[in-house]
Formats: C-alpha cells, sequence, structure tokens
C-alpha cells in the first residue's frame, strides 16, 4: 500500500480518485434540488416545507464538517470515511421509501452530515502535495466535487422525470456502496496530526478561530458567496413551474450544465491563486456575483438570462472559495482539517442561510425576493473584501 508523506506529493491515481469520489458523495447533497416539486405534489406539502429539505440538507452537512472534520487529524482518515459512506447509504435508502415529510426531514440532516468526504480530500491534497502544487491539486479535487454537483442536478432532474424522486435515492445508495469498494482498494493509511481526547481537539477548533483573525475573514466573506449561490438554486424549480416556463425537473437538471463552467473555473483558480493574490479573486468573484444577480432580474424570465446568471454566479463563487480556503489551509498546514472545518461549516452555514432566506421570500415576493436575496449576500462578501485587504 502507498505511504503518503507530508510535502512529498501525491500519485495521480490517487489525486483523480479522491476527485471522483468528492463528486460521487457531495452529490447525496443535491439530488434534492430538481426534485423539490415532484416531492411537494407526492407527500402533498407546501413549497416551504419541501424548501426545507434543502434547508436540512445544508444544516446537515454544517454539522458534519464541524464534529467530524476535525477527527481527521486525530483518526484514520479512512475508516472515517467509510463510516460516513455506510450512514450516507443507509439514509438514502430511508429517504426513498419515506412515507412523510419528517422522514424526510430526518433523513436529509445525516444524508448532508455524512456527505462531507471531500473535506477529509482536501485537506489531503493541501497537505500531501509537493509546495509548489498544493493549490493545483486543491483544485482538482475541488473540480471533481463540484462536477458532482451539478451533474447530480442533470441526473436526478432526468430520473425524477423518467422513472420518479424515489429510484433517484435508490440509486444513490448503490453508487454509495461503490465508493466503499474503490475506498477499501485504493485509499492509504495517513499519518495523524493530533494525539489527545475529542474534547481536547474540539477546543483547539476553538482556539484556532480565536487566535487567526485571517482565517475567520477568509471563511465569513466565502460563506456570503456560497449563500448568493444556493439563492438560485434553492427556488429554481418553482421558477421554472411557473406558466412563463411551465417545465419539470429534467429542465431544472438541464441547467445544472451550466455549472461546469464553475467545475473548468475551479481547475484554472488553483493555478493562479499563488500569482494574483486571494484578496484579488474574492473581490472578482463578490463583483462577478452581482452582475449575475442583475442579470437574473432583469432577463429571468428567459432561459438565455437564467443561463448566464446561473454560469456567472458560479464562476464566482469558485473565485471565492477556493482562494478563500487554500488561504484558510496554508495558515495553519498540521492542522489541516481543523482549519478546514472552520472555513466550511462557516461556508454552509452561509449557504443554508442563503437557501433559508430565498426559500422565505419566495412566498412573499416571488422571484424578485429571491434576486434581492442574491444580490445582498454578494454584497455583503464585497463589503468584506473591501474591508480587508487580505
Amino acid at each position: 500500500m502507498i505511504q503518503l508523506k507530508e510535502n512529498q506529493g501525491i500519485p495521480r491515481s490517487i489525486l483523480l480518485m479522491m476527485s471522483i469520489i468528492a463528486g460521487l458523495t457531495v452529490a447525496n447533497c443535491y439530488y434534492n434540488q430538481p426534485l423539490l416539486e415532484l416531492i411537494r405534489h407526492d407527500l402533498d406539502i407546501t413549497e416551504q416545507s419541501a424548501n426545507l429539505i434543502t434547508v436540512i440538507t445544508q444544516i446537515g452537512y454544517a454539522l458534519g464538517l464541524f464534529f467530524l472534520i476535525p477527527m481527521g487529524d486525530m483518526f484514520s482518515r479512512k475508516k472515517l470515511i467509510l463510516v460516513n459512506m455506510t450512514i450516507a447509504a443507509l439514509m438514502a435508502i430511508v429517504m426513498a421509501v419515506a412515507q412523510n415529510v419528517w422522514m424526510l426531514w430526518g433523513a436529509s440532516l445525516l444524508i448532508g452530515a455524512c456527505s462531507v468526504i471531500p473535506q477529509f480530500f482536501i485537506p489531503i491534497a493541501g497537505q500531501f502535495s509537493t509546495p509548489e502544487n498544493k493549490s493545483r491539486n486543491m483544485g482538482f479535487v475541488l473540480s471533481g466535487l463540484l462536477t458532482g454537483i451539478l451533474a447530480s442536478r442533470v441526473i436526478s432532474g432526468y430520473i425524477g422525470e423518467w422513472l420518479g424522486w424515489r429510484e433517484m435515492f435508490f440509486i444513490a445508495a448503490l453508487v454509495m456502496v461503490v465508493c466503499m469498494g474503490i475506498m477499501m482498494l485504493m485509499m492509504p493509511e495517513m499519518k495523524r496530526n493530533y494525539v489527545g481526547t475529542y474534547r481536547g481537539l474540539m477546543t483547539t477548533v476553538a482556539e484556532i478561530f480565536i487566535l487567526h483573525p485571517s482565517i475567520r475573514i477568509y471563511s465569513i466573506r466565502a460563506s456570503f458567496g456560497f449563500g448568493s449561490m444556493m439563492a438560485i438554486w434553492s427556488c429554481l424549480a418553482f421558477h421554472l413551474a411557473q406558466p412563463s416556463f411551465n417545465a419539470g425537473s429534467d429542465m431544472v437538471g438541464m441547467l445544472g450544465l451550466c455549472g461546469i463552467m464553475g467545475a473548468v473555473a475551479a481547475s484554472s483558480v488553483g493555478k493562479l491563486v499563488p500569482r494574483f493574490g486571494i484578496h484579488k479573486f474574492s473581490l472578482f468573484g463578490a463583483a462577478m456575483q452581482i452582475i449575475a444577480w442583475a442579470i437574473a432580474l432583469l432577463f429571468g424570465d428567459t432561459y438565455a438570462g437564467l443561463i448566464a446568471a446561473i454560469i456567472l454566479v458560479d464562476i464566482g463563487l469558485q473565485c471565492q472559495q477556493l482562494s478563500n480556503q487554500s488561504g484558510c489551509l496554508q495558515e495553519i498546514p498540521q492542522a489541516s482539517n481543523r482549519a478546514n472545518t472552520i472555513f466550511m461549516t462557516t461556508y454552509f452555514i452561509g449557504g443554508s442561510l442563503g437557501t433559508f432566506c430565498a426559500g422565505y421570500v419566495w412566498t412573499q415576493a416571488d422571484w424578485l425576493g429571491v434576486c434581492i436575496v442574491g444580490i445582498s449576500f454578494a454584497f455583503i462578501s464585497l463589503m468584506i473584501s473591501l474591508s480587508h485587504k487580505k
């Protein structure tokens, strides 16, 4: 079995495996988005109750980031990943057979928490890659994650339309079983970064948050960018179901293909961050999201307008995420999982907040309200970057 050593490089096969499995596991959090309208009709629930499936999944992901990812510095990362995959597979089956929204909410919380596996992989890429390739390799894993997000929406939309929403979650469970087999065969064991108790480990997370203001800035401004992006996806199925479109879940999935530009951007950003710096990428990303939402507001009743808005808001987010995340991990490489915990927990709190706010204002002001939420989150991210030159 290959042994990874800090700053000595990662074999291409391991990097490719992490990128692919990152996409397949994070997909569990996004299968539900194109299916919300189908679920709403099948279970006879309100749009707001259906939207809470997405919100609760994101909250679960944030909880997993906070409580599970730090354990990667203390325990075997391989074993942690396999346990999470097992629980995710079981929760996908629960979702597939759910007879009420409460079962969906409960399973969504746990499947979200156990789909944090990519956030074990990104610190591995940062810790064990050679110094000159750290940002590039992190970007490679992130591009796999992003491809999984967009592909999950496309596949879910079509399967939901052709077979039904329940079948999608049965397939998700099967995918997790396959991933477990690949992990057992290919994933090497790695040196642990912390010796002590879980309580002591979590105490160091708080200490890092308090003692490293740069990590707080990186995390918070990226979280508002993620909240801005999640606003558009949380209500897109409802928007496309309106008379001006009369589209189903398959069209929501097709629009997910627009996110391919975000995946391409992630790979490019990783190479350019060392040259241009975190601050410039953060400013550029937030500004791009503001432009995207202006397009969504003015031309959101056309497919061309929606496509342009989705592409720009996604590219803007990748500029913010990868630059700020690499800054966090490089701040304290000896505690990479804990630094990533702070970044990604804050990041997904922002995403959950954006999802919730967009879902709430949809019931009050439809698409106009969603656009106001999206542009507000992007503007806050921009103001944070203008106020801090890091």
